[in-house]
């Protein structure tokens, strides 16, 4: 992939998009091309933080593994969405693993070559603070929604979050849902298929599509507080 075409992939990410043209283009002089196929693994949780990662084409997913073997999915990621850079700004090795759930491309941009871009364009590392701050209050209002919501309403909130980011034809199994809201995949079943049969989302193998919205927000907001 050209630099040009680099270029624009980052121009695409939230963190990057207010860079000026030369600023891009010595960015994308750093980013480096490669590609996976789906369930091959781009980075492992434990790893030297060595590169941070930009999706340029399909999608990926970050998962962490309990003390238990049981794997959690914490996010997913598409096209010009990063991830690592938490572990590239600390210095400590990746606190989860990054998988391929589709034929990915994915630009890599070494730590160190990134740190001293860095150097000399202090608004961009305020931007990725910013956002790392806003993916803390996400995860942690996640744990808080864990602690007191039904599942029914946790998968609920998990199928609009997903419909936010990329329409309401998700490309998923009730394995992957079940791990997102950290529940069984026989717990997933049983509720996507109340869902199903109550109209609110259509299911197909691999594949959910949302049919009423505005059901499923009401699902996802609980009972009124009386």
């Amino acid at each position: 992939m050209s630099p040009a075409k680099n270029a624009e992939i980052l121009k695409k990410s939230l963190i990057f998009s207010s860079l000026n043209e030369d600023e891009l283009s010595a960015l994308a002089g750093l980013a480096a091309e490669r590609s996976f196929q789906p369930d091959e693994f781009i980075l492992w949780e434990g790893d030297e933080p060595d590169y941070f990662y930009v999706v340029a084409e399909g999608q990926v997913k970050v998962v962490k593994n309990s003390s238990t073997g049981r794997e959690f999915i914490i996010a997913f990621f598409g096209p010009g969405e990063m991830f690592g850079e938490v572990a590239v700004f600390e210095g400590k090795p990746y606190p989860a693993s990054a998988q391929a759930t589709s034929a990915c491309r994915i630009l890599a941009i070494k730590r160190q070559s990134f740190l001293d871009f860095l150097a000399t364009r202090p608004q961009v590392a305020l931007r990725i603070i910013n956002i790392l701050g806003g993916r803390l209050r996400d995860a942690q209002g996640r744990l808080k929604d864990f602690a007191g919501e039904r599942v029914e309403q946790r998968l609920a909130r998990i199928l609009l979050m997903l419909a936010s980011r990329m329409g309401t034809t998700l490309r998923f199994t009730r394995q992957e849902l079940a791990d997102m809201a950290g529940t069984t995949t026989e717990t997933a079943i049983r509720v996507t298929g109340g869902l199903s049969e109550r109209g609110i989302i259509i299911t197909s193998r691999g594949q959910i599509i949302i049919a009423d919205e505005a059901k499923l927000k009401a699902l996802a907001e609980g009972p009124p507080e009386i």
